[in-house]
């Protein structure tokens, strides 16, 4: 590569700039605002997650262009508003991750664990911008999985969890109960929240990522599905058209194929 990285920053921001030009640049670029740029920065990050989960490294590449578009976006948005530009941005993230990192950037070489130190400089910044709660700073725009996990995470900071695995299995069953009574469509959504809810704290009380046990298991439904529609096809069966138990038989010979893959 011919050009140093920072050339290619300056290139990219560049672009944007003449992107937005009230005068000469494009339409729709201009019509931009940082809450309809907000979808595509979410669907980049989870495009990047994908390019990872698949290895494909050239497509990461892509896609972590992609994402870095976004981050141009935003603060070019908000360099017009006069707010911030991308210099103060990356001055933000630098400071941020040697203010964090004290036994690296600092005088704090005590041997402490770094979860700890992590979360205990993370509470002094929550501090510092005035929290008021041990849950401030969980974003809202979180998938709501992910969300739950880190709340619980956060309240059991402070000394709010079960002390095993035991008190969020029974209140799984519990809720289950509770989601059998509801008897409006409101309380059933209420209660089936809390129902995803329990689950979390189970998984988590399990040392189980939430999110990443239903992405394991969204992939191997879809692999086990799309195993089913290929078995209806050689014998030469329509799959939407069987019925339940014919169904169902394809979906346990599919999973007996991948148990005797195993084998």
């Amino acid at each position: 590569m011919s050009e140093a990285p920072h050339q290619q920053l300056e290139r990219l921001l560049a672009i944007m700039a003449r992107l937005r030009d009230p005068a000469d640049g494009c339409d729709w670029d201009r019509q931009q605002t940082f809450e309809t740029i907000a979808p595509y920065t979410i669907e980049e990050a989870y495009e990047v997650a994908d390019a990872i989960a698949r290895r494909d490294l050239e497509a990461l590449r892509d896609e972590l262009g992609d994402l870095l578009l976004q981050v141009v976006f935003h603060a070019r948005l908000a360099e017009e508003a006069g707010v911030f530009a991308f210099d103060d941005v990356a001055q933000a993230i630098s400071a941020k991750l040697e203010a964090r990192h004290p036994h690296i950037f600092g005088s704090d070489v005590a041997l402490m664990d770094q979860t700890a130190r992590w979360e205990t400089i993370k509470a002094a910044e929550r501090d510092a911008r005035g929290a008021t709660s041990a849950l401030d700073g969980v974003a809202i725009a979180l998938p709501a999985l992910v969300r739950a996990e880190k709340l619980q995470k956060r309240a059991a900071r402070v000394g709010f969890d079960w002390p095993d695995s035991d008190g969020p299995r029974a209140k799984v069953l519990e809720e289950l109960d509770e989601l059998e009574a509801a008897s409006s469509a409101d309380e059933q959504i209420l209660e089936a929240g809390d129902l995803l809810f329990s689950v979390v704290n189970l998984l988590r009380a399990k040392g189980i990522a939430p999110e990443d046990a239903l992405r394991a298991s969204n992939a191997k439904f879809e692999r086990r599905f799309q195993a089913m529609e290929q078995l209806a096809k050689v014998e030469e069966a329509d799959f939407a058209n069987l019925d339940i138990d014919s169904q169902e038989r394809l979906w346990q010979a599919v999973k007996a194929s991948e148990r005797g893959k195993t084998t």
